[in-house]
C-alpha cells in the first residue's frame, strides 16, 4: 500500500527544490539547473583550512591565514562554497524539515573529505545544545554524521561532545565575537575520553564560516584526549582570495 501512497503523494504535493521551488523530477534534492549553480571546492586548496586558491601553488601548501592564525584542528575540507544555492540547501535541512538532502549532501562531503576519512578512527558531529535541539527536534550535524560514515563503516560517538552552554545564535558576529561566544561550550565527560582516547577523529558540522565553533570543539576533543581532530563540512564561507605562502 505504500507505493500506491507515494506515487498520489508526489502527484498531488511534488517535492520542490528549495531554492528555486521548481517540482524536483524523483523528489528529493535540487533541480538540475539548482545543481549546476553550486560551487563545489577542489584543489588547489590550502591543505590545513581547505579554503580555495586562484593557483596551484604546488603541494601541501598553506595558506597565510593557517600560518598567521593556525586552528586547534589539523584539516578543514568542505563540499562546497557557501553561496546562496548552499545556503537554501542548509537552511531547507535545519529549519524546513527537508532530510532527503541529507544523503545528497553526505555524499558531496564524503567526495570531499575522502582524504581526512581515509584516516579516521570515528566521526563526532558538532552538538546542539538541548534546548536548541528540542525547538529544532534534531540535529542536522548528527543526521549528515551518520549518513558520512555509514558507507564506509565508522563508528559515530554521538554523545562524546556536549555543549554545556546555551551560546546566542553566531550571525552577525564578528570573529572575534564568535570566539568568545564559544568559549567554554564544549566538553567531553569521563565516559566519552575512553571513546576517542588516541584516536583520530573527524568532526562533521553543516557549515563553515569564522571557524570558531569547530575550534573550539577540536580543542575539546584534544583536551580529551584525542590524537587528531580533522573538520568536515557541506559548506564554507570563503570571503576573498587567498594567498599561499
Amino acid at each position: 500500500m505504500r507505493v500506491p501512497f507515494k506515487l498520489i503523494l508526489d502527484t498531488g504535493l511534488p517535492q520542490l527544490c528549495p531554492s528555486c521551488r521548481e517540482p524536483v523530477g524523483d523528489g528529493a534534492g535540487l533541480c538540475a539547473s539548482c545543481w549546476s549553480k553550486l560551487s563545489p571546492i577542489e584543489r588547489p586548496f590550502c591543505e590545513k583550512l581547505g579554503i580555495p586558491f586562484t593557483y596551484d601553488p604546488g603541494p601541501g601548501i598553506f595558506s597565510m591565514q593557517a600560518i598567521a592564525d593556525p586552528p586547534a584542528y589539523a584539516r578543514a575540507r568542505a563540499a562546497v562554497r557557501y553561496d546562496d544555492i548552499a545556503r537554501t540547501m542548509v537552511h531547507a535541512l535545519k529549519y524546513g524539515d527537508r532530510l532527503d538532502l541529507a544523503p545528497i549532501m553526505a555524499r558531496w562531503m564524503r567526495r570531499a573529505g575522502a582524504d581526512l576519512l581515509k584516516d579516521a578512527d570515528v566521526v563526532v558531529p558538532v552538538p546542539l545544545h538541548w534546548r536548541r535541539l528540542w525547538a529544532r527536534r534534531f540535529n542536522q550535524s548528527a543526521t549528515l554524521a551518520k549518513l558520512v560514515a555509514a558507507e564506509l563503516d565508522l563508528p559515530v560517538a554521538y554523545s562524546v561532545l556536549k555543549r554545556v552552554k546555551a551560546t546566542p545564535q553566531q550571525v552577525g558576529l564578528s570573529k572575534s565575537e564568535r570566539a568568545s561566544n564559544v568559549q567554554g561550550a564544549f566538553r567531553v565527560d569521563a565516559a566519552g575520553k575512553a571513546e576517542i582516547a588516541r584516536r583520530q577523529v573527524v568532526l562533521v558540522d553543516d557549515v563553515l564560516t569564522s571557524g570558531a565553533t569547530v575550534d573550539a570543539c577540536a580543542r575539546a576533543l584534544l583536551r580529551a584526549g584525542a590524537r587528531q581532530v580533522d573538520v568536515l563540512v557541506f559548506a564554507r564561507v570563503v570571503d576573498s582570495v587567498r594567498t599561499p605562502i
